[in-house]
């Protein structure tokens, strides 16, 4: 049989017959139901990654690339910091102190972190600080406060705020906890509710001046990085054993773990739209087989082959499958499209760290959703392909 007349039986088996209109429909959903589950796929994937994406971005701003931290006290101190900014040219480097403390702002309490830094340095590192700091110079005791402390307390620009530090002094016949008020000199947004509402940052003066500390003296050093992973075993070799080194992403492992976790499932899960609409192929197939068996029965008699029928089948299974993922492949990048152009669906930002859905489709992800449904519909036209291949010719052609 010239492969011409497998496109032609090809093209006829694939048009509606009027006789037997339900193996048209099986065939309609089962185009439907790939066109569907590749669609979902992707919009789903895209979401997937673009959260992973956008808590990454915001996590490592905020929990920096690298950061120095002592093991002894004293471990970190001027002379380190010197030596690294020597031994590392291309990295950025900020020291800091810092301290436990509760926010204080009349009958409002809220526990989080003071870090005393230098903010010059400290905008090298900190994109969202470089933003939040632009035209204001601190002095002592002014402080730098996070878009959702602002908002639970209700202050302003120039209002005083309280924090009383964890570290005590004594007084008469007790010990009472340090308490500072502060000048409010301005406000950060890093998109993460939690860390706007704990993080606050004030000069090194101060901190040192709390926390009677000498002023070559740090609690640790913040480090800008494009390639951390890479760096932090170059920086591993030149510290000294008082001192150790950790990455953003070393406090947040069981986070990221979480959300690929969930990622797979949810590619598992929507797999099975493709695998179950995979079903209607096979028995659209096998409709057209029991209604063909007298075609094909005569056209083995004629002298094509056991494959070639095959041959048949197979692409017909395959043609109604390619549509669906192409389909799929058009409406899911087009609902991409759409979702991340106009602002369709508006997150809560105390919630999440942007209140536009972020969508990141990866080639990677792209890939196996489409391998993926192609293997589906291969497997899925193979049986019925095999089964018009077995057609007994001398049975079929004695009983039709």
């Amino acid at each position: 049989m010239k492969k011409s007349i497998v496109s032609y039986l090809v093209k006829r088996f694939l048009r509606f017959d009027k006789d037997q209109p339900f193996i048209f429909i099986s065939a309609l959903l089962a185009f439907i139901g790939i066109t569907l589950g590749v669609m979902v796929l992707l919009i789903a994937m895209a979401l997937m990654n673009g959260f992973d994406k956008e808590f990454k971005d915001k996590l490592t701003v905020m929990n920096y690339p690298l950061t120095i931290i002592p093991k002894f006290y004293g471990a970190v101190n001027n002379n380190l910091l010197i030596d690294l900014e020597e031994k590392f040219p291309s990295l950025y480097f900020s020291p800091y102190i810092q301290s436990s403390v509760m926010a204080r702002s009349g009958s409002k309490l809220e526990g989080g972190y003071l870090f005393g830094v230098n903010f010059e340095d400290e905008a090298k590192v900190n994109s969202v600080l470089a933003k939040a700091i632009t035209g204001h110079t601190f002095k002592k005791f002014d402080v730098l406060i996070g878009k959702s402390l602002k908002e639970e307390f209700n202050l302003h620009e120039n209002d005083k705020l309280m924090y009383i530090f964890t570290n005590v002094e004594p007084g008469g016949l007790s010990v009472t906890p340090k308490i500072k008020r502060f000048k409010v000199k301005s406000v950060f947004d890093s998109g993460l509710s939690a860390y706007d509402k704990a993080y606050a940052y004030t000069t090194l003066e101060s901190m040192q001046a709390i926390e009677h500390m000498a002023a070559n003296q740090y609690d640790g050093i913040h480090i800008f990085s494009k390639h951390p992973r890479a760096d932090i075993l170059k920086i591993k070799k030149e510290l000294p054993i008082s001192v150790t080194i950790k990455g953003w992403w070393e406090d947040n492992v069981n986070f990221f773990a979480a959300l690929e976790m969930e990622k797979t499932s949810l590619f598992i899960v929507l797999m099975l739209i493709i695998l179950i609409a995979s079903i209607n192929i096979i028995s659209s197939l096998l409709m057209t087989v029991m209604n063909r068996r007298g075609e094909i029965a005569l056209l083995l008699s004629l002298g094509a082959t056991t494959s070639e029928i095959k041959k048949v089948f197979l692409y017909l299974g395959i043609v109604i499958g390619i549509a669906g993922i192409l389909a799929g492949i058009v409406l899911g990048l087009s609902g991409i499209w759409v979702l991340s152009t106009f602002d369709i669906v508006h997150l809560p930002k105390d919630v999440y760290p942007t209140s536009r859905l972020p969508l990141d489709l990866t080639l990677q992800d792209f890939s196996f959703i489409v391998l993926g449904a192609f293997g589906i519909v291969i497997a899925s036209s193979y049986y019925p392909a095999k089964k018009a291949s077995e057609v007994d010719i001398l049975t079929v052609l004695r009983n039709e």
